[in-house]
């Protein structure tokens, strides 16, 4: 089987991860901008941290057989912080219009205050100026609420739900969604948020259609095989190799690709080079290059 990774953090991975990924059918991954677990104290570390997304990490995925693609958002905790966040969101518009991005994200709400609403509205609003799609962060803290609120801004900004994906949804706020006509997205975890048997239910009593799974793997405890692991949990449940390759390949690159920067046909696994650098930078440490012919 193959697999797309739709929602995963690979700058606080190691490259084992990658490895590890790649011989699991990972082929692509989309790295959402987000919060890095310290607070940021000048724009300049937000520009640092948006060319990482569009270049290093690129890059150094490409050296183990993963196709690399992000998203660009300023994310809904560090929202709260006005003065800086305004600065960022003068930045933001130069990197909607690279390769590689292929949505507005992750924004969305954490403390669901009118300061985290505010910046939300406005990036909702450069993703209706650059025709992309957007990726939702549903708080951690009072989701039924923040998934409520979330749908209905979406709404009183006017953007198209076909163009939105709302994340980290569970059993209680699943339906919400799904009446709205967005797609759904779940975080498949090894504590929390969603596990593998409890994405398997809901995909039996939902449907295929406009799900999308994802690890959200990050600095915290989580595990960037999750969507691997669902695609063997789907199969000993009764799904077909059909149905897995929908949920777990086809349904997230087709929401991308509202982007018009990623497609089905572009996701194949690309040979490896390990004798490329990286602004004369390797991702190797002394090891022996792989070039694959």
């Amino acid at each position: 089987m193959k697999y797309f990774e739709p929602h995963i953090h690979m700058v606080s991975r190691t490259t084992d991860d990658y490895q590890n990924m790649a011989a699991a059918g990972v082929i692509g991954v989309v790295e959402p901008a987000f919060w890095q677990g310290q607070p940021r104290t000048n724009v300049g570390t937000f520009i640092d941290y948006f060319d990482m997304l569009i270049g290093w990490e690129r890059f150094r995925a490409s050296q183990f057989g993963i196709r690399h693609y992000c998203t660009m958002g300023l994310n809904p905790k560090e929202a709260n912080y006005k003065e800086l966040a305004e600065e960022v969101m003068k930045v933001l518009p130069r990197y909607m219009a690279k390769d590689g991005v292929v949505a507005v994200g992750e924004i969305g709400y954490d403390d669901i205050n009118p300061t985290e609403e505010r910046f939300f509205a406005e990036q909702l609003e450069m993703a209706k100026e650059f025709e992309l799609p957007v990726l939702v962060h549903t708080p951690h803290r009072d989701k039924v609420e923040g998934t409520k609120r979330t749908l209905a801004l979406v709404k009183e900004i006017g953007i198209d739900p076909e163009m939105v994906v709302v994340d980290h949804l569970n059993e209680i706020t699943i339906e919400m969604a799904i009446e709205a006509g967005v797609w759904t997205g779940h975080s498949v975890y090894p504590e929390t948020k969603m596990s593998e048997s409890r994405m398997i239910d809901i995909l039996k009593r939902y449907g295929t259609n406009k799900m999308m799974v994802n690890s959200a793997a990050d600095w915290g405890v989580s595990d960037p095989l999750k969507v691997p692991k669902v695609g063997t949990a789907m199969l000993q449940s009764g799904f077909t190799e059909q149905d897995v390759e929908k949920v777990l390949f086809a349904n997230p690159i087709n929401f991308f690709a509202q982007s018009g920067r990623i497609s089905i046909e572009e996701v194949t696994r690309p040979l490896i080079d390990q004798t490329k650098l990286y602004e004369e930078n390797s991702a190797l440490r002394g090891q022996t290059p792989v070039v694959e012919k």
